[in-house]
């Protein structure tokens, strides 16, 4: 007996003596891990914090152009524009380009309803829209001598034949100070409307139904202008019979022989079809297509300051854009027509066309500050 509770003495000794070694080997590895984990969470947001500093720029100067160009609590506004002609002409891909810096510029604020191909109508339905007020049309890309039916003896200047001798004289004006005096002009006049910016939609030209080489060849035709004083007068210069027609009936007018002829710059020629119904073309560059994008004062009154400075900053884009493509753009809107059959004439001499027209520059600009406005322009070239 006790044998065996010496035995059970020692086995509870030696199994005591096993639990307090157990106890104390597994303390050494407890005591251990932190020392030995100890670099690695040190390392970890070391290796953390280099994609965050990498990226930390590119978050600031996002949350410096949204500061910048809008605010937290700016509504969301949608725009209606106008364009008259597709969006694969230059126009249309300027428009474009308007609408995707307004939205980008203004944080998704500002939201443009891009209405293209005239669905609203010719530009001078579109301005009667705007200029009557209801807020259906509330932005439209126009030709510049648009206006001159509404009192924009300004505009008047930029369409009269022969105005500007190359692109770079165009863009010279469009990018000075004298620019603003034009694009300001509907808004000092009351008529409703604002200019936000100019582009350029190349140079203007005049194709026919029948072959047209000469200028002699426009004598007695029926060309097809949209009512305006300078546009009348240019064609009567020529010998031809200035006849009124919707942009959006010429096609058909051409077809059926309403009219013989109209003027519109390469790249709508092409897009609009008319090489279909009047495949000649002469390369007389009348006039440089000068447009403005305008917006009603109504609808300027419903953007915030902010969203006013991204629409601004969003023309700048715009128009520079216009600038980089138009030539580009219309050189092969022109080897284009050449290659699939079209009659292009190149005019050697231009001087007759200019003599023809002169008539017209007397006509319209006609009293003294009119005169001297138009210096400016002709100097800038």
């Amino acid at each position: 007996m006790k044998k065996k509770v010496l035995s059970v003495i020692l086995a509870a000794t030696m199994v005591a003596s096993m639990l307090s070694a157990c106890g104390l080997q597994a303390a050494a590895p407890e005591a251990a891990a932190p020392a030995a984990e100890a670099p690695k969470e040190e390392a970890a947001p070391a290796e953390e914090a280099a994609p965050a500093e990498e990226e930390a720029p590119a978050e600031e100067a996002a949350a410096e152009e949204t500061s910048e160009y809008a605010a937290a609590n700016d509504p969301e506004v949608t725009l209606i524009m106008a364009e008259v002609n597709p969006l694969d002409t230059i126009v249309g891909a300027m428009d474009s380009k308007f609408k995707e810096e307004c939205e980008k510029l203004s944080g998704g604020s500002i939201k443009i309803d891009l209405q293209a191909g005239g669905v609203l109508g010719s530009e001078n339905d579109v301005l009667d829209t705007m200029l009557g007020g209801g807020g259906t049309i509330d932005i439209s890309r126009i030709s510049a001598f648009s206006l001159t039916s509404y009192g924009g003896d300004k505009s008047l200047l930029l369409s009269l034949p022969y105005t500007f001798v190359s692109r770079d004289h165009f863009w010279n004006f469009a990018t000075s100070d004298l620019a603003d005096t034009f694009l300001n002009e509907p808004q000092e006049n009351g008529a409703g409307v604002r200019g936000l910016f100019y582009g350029e939609e190349g140079f203007r030209h005049f194709f026919a139904v029948n072959p047209i080489n000469t200028i002699d060849d426009l004598k007695g035709w029926k060309i097809r202008v949209s009512n305006d004083p300078v546009m009348n007068g240019l064609v009567e210069g020529l010998g031809a019979s200035p006849t009124v027609v919707a942009f959006g009936e010429l096609y058909s007018a051409l077809q059926t022989g309403v009219v013989d002829a109209a003027e519109q710059p390469i790249a709508n020629y092409k897009s609009n079809a008319f090489p279909e119904v009047a495949n000649n073309i002469i390369l007389d560059g009348h006039t440089l297509g000068a447009v403005e994008v305008v917006i009603t004062d109504e609808a300027w009154g419903r953007l915030t300051e902010a969203q006013q400075e991204a629409m601004m900053e969003a023309g700048k884009i715009a128009s520079q854009y216009c600038r980089e493509v138009s030539e580009d753009k219309e050189n092969e809107v022109l080897e284009q027509l050449k290659s699939e059959g079209c009659n292009v004439v190149e005019v050697s001499d231009i001087k007759p066309w200019q003599d023809a027209v002169a008539k017209v520059i007397d006509d319209n600009v006609n009293t003294d500050e009119l005169k001297e406005l138009y210096q400016k322009l002709l100097d800038l070239q």
